[in-house]
């Protein structure tokens, strides 16, 4: 792989913590001694997959192709020597990698209550502060990775924990589970939290207004003033202000051209032969939940409310409610599957007509692209595409997971606002809240309509039983548009975009500046979805942002891994990562 740039290093580290995944070290004493070998060894370099003279190391025999062949060796036995050594190869380039520093705010160590801590689903007391000895269990089973810690943890309220060992598995490709980092997230007390809170405020405040009115909206003009005034904001600017054009919004290459919302979600979508129409179940306006002080501890202590009533008529998402919503009910890759489905079949028209969608032409470097006589199918084609979109999504749960529990185990902005609450009400943590949020015009203005400083959630059981940082919906969100970036030609205009009426029942034309290009809609695509969970209120700014990035260094492994794999002649693929820069693989 190729950049045009050198990686940014990010934050400086605050502290530090040491791979807890005792079963890594295990690893070696639960596998045959060949196997062994080949991890252990650091001797050799990494070879192609259909090396003439294979990579060796102490204690394991590899035969060449060529010496198979010459002592009669039968094709199915060349074959088996030869993915042996594929997957061999692909696990040595991953073995030799420099190991990432794992980096964590500091904040577990600096508060003993552990207020900046994420514990829902824990006994807490009546400030919604975990119950200490409970968290230290929680801590205990994360650094020894024994599953049989995991069960002593205590929960309340029927709400069990989300899969904490996920991020201990293994997969057989792209990078280990547990090899990249992510920069520590804000501190609790610090200027760039106390602005993702307010920023998140606003969120919900502005939850029913619809994206197409934000330059008109006097609650928009509101929002900006307030988040103007913030020491540390880190959303994208314009002249150095944030601007209703720039508002909710992240810097990636194309977000800032055209609506708020993708087009990808909201063009309709060819299923085989089924037909999908875009309009989606969402709430009523001001359905918001935990605003009351009883239902926030309720919800710390692992109880839920149960279910709230729908809008009865299915809608475009015209507004950041229906976005919460689709993203709090959709089914892992969904957008990126329609994306791909909406993109067209790429190289397959050589072959057949397509059925519905752009017809967006493939990645350049497709090798089909150059065939007379072949059109790609399980390699290249169709098929292949969109159960990548798959593969990738399960490789970047377990890696966003082990940054949840193993690493980080960053409060929900949930559990922040009862902090933001508490202080304001009783002064209960002085001196440790930034005054950025305590003097914003955002809160104040929530206290007035419900009664308390609290977040007011989109979702009934508010956020998820899980660690926020990093975000699992942001890191699938990374790495399955930067597979379909890779795929597909990033350049290609979207000739027809469109757009809802206000009362989100059908689509017009979008006749707004453009062009709008599918590189830059695909980015404004997975910042709908991570900053949806922003909206919804369960994730913070920095959640979605460095998890969309983590999310592309995941693909972008796997896409390297399976290079080798080809029998194609393949010089790999150019595309725009979210950092503008370009990148071969």
């Amino acid at each position: 792989m190729s950049e045009s740039r050198g990686h940014d290093q990010g934050m400086k580290p605050e502290a530090s913590v040491d791979s807890p995944n005792l079963s890594r070290r295990r690893f070696l004493g639960g596998v045959g001694s060949v196997a062994a070998a080949a991890v252990a060894s650091g001797t050799v370099a990494l070879k192609p997959l259909v090396a003439a003279e294979p990579a060796r190391a102490e204690g394991l025999e590899m035969e060449s192709v060529t010496d198979m062949a010459a002592r009669g060796a039968t094709p199915a036995e060349i074959r088996r020597e030869k993915a042996f050594q594929s997957r061999y190869n692909a696990a040595l380039y991953h073995r030799n990698l420099p190991i990432e520093r794992q980096d964590v705010n500091g904040d577990e160590a600096r508060h003993p209550t552990y207020i900046g801590n994420y514990s829902k689903s824990l006994p807490h007391n009546s400030f919604g502060e975990v119950d200490p000895g409970a968290y230290q269990t929680l801590m205990n089973a994360a650094r020894t990775g024994n599953a049989d810690d995991f069960e002593l943890i205590p929960t309340n309220g029927g709400r069990r924990l989300t899969s904490p060992q996920s991020g201990l598995a293994f997969d057989t490709q792209g990078a280990d589970a547990q090899h990249f980092a992510v920069p520590p997230a804000p501190a609790l007390s610090s200027a760039q939290a106390a602005g993702e809170a307010v920023e998140l405020y606003w969120m919900a405040v502005l939850r029913d207004v619809n994206f197409l009115d934000y330059d008109t909206h006097p609650l928009v003009e509101e929002a900006l003033a307030d988040i103007n005034k913030l020491s540390d904001f880190r959303g994208p600017k314009r002249g150095g202000k944030v601007t209703a054009q720039t508002l909710f919004r992240d810097a990636w290459p194309g977000i800032a051209k055209g609506p708020y919302l993708s087009q990808f979600m909201w063009m309709p979508t060819q299923y085989g032969a089924e037909y999908v129409e875009r309009r989606m179940r969402t709430y009523p306006a001001d359905s918001d939940h935990l605003t009351s002080y009883s239902d926030w501890l309720n919800a710390q202590n692992g109880f839920a409310e149960a279910f709230t009533d729908y809008d009865p008529v299915r809608r475009y998402i015209r507004n950041g409610r229906d976005l919460a919503e689709w993203a709090h009910n959709d089914v892992l890759f969904q957008a990126y599957f329609n994306a791909c489905l909406i993109l067209g079949h790429g190289v397959d028209d050589l072959n057949e007509p397509t059925h519905g969608g752009i017809n967006c032409p493939v990645n350049p470097g497709n090798p089909y692209l150059r065939s007379r006589n072949q059109a790609g199918f399980s390699t290249f084609g169709g098929p292949h595409i969109k159960t990548l979109l798959c593969e990738v999504s399960t490789r970047a749960l377990k890696a966003t997971w082990y940054q949840k529990w193993q690493v980080h185990r960053r409060l929900r902005p949930e559990s922040y606002a009862g902090r933001v609450h508490n202080q304001i009400v009783h002064n209960r943590y002085p001196g440790v809240l930034h005054d950025d949020v305590l003097n914003s015009a955002v809160v104040q203005k929530v206290h007035s309509k419900n009664g308390t400083y609290l977040l007011p959630q989109a979702f009934p059981e508010g956020c998820p039983t899980h660690p926020s940082y990093t975000a699992g919906h942001a890191t699938v969100a990374g790495a399955c548009v930067t597979i379909l970036k890779a795929y597909y030609d990033e350049t290609f205009p979207i000739y027809e975009p469109v757009m809802p009426t206000p009362d989100g029942l059908a689509l017009v034309r979008y006749n707004g500046p453009g062009p709008l290009t599918v590189g830059g809609e695909l980015n404004k695509l997975a910042m709908n979805i991570a900053h949806g969970r922003n909206i919804g209120g369960v994730h913070w700014r920095s959640d979605a942002t460095q998890s969309m990035l983590l999310g592309e260094k995941i693909a972008i492994s796997i896409l390297r891994d399976q290079k080798a794999c080809y029998n194609e002649h393949f010089d790999g693929f150019t595309f725009t990562k979210f950092d503008g820069t370009k990148v071969t693989i």
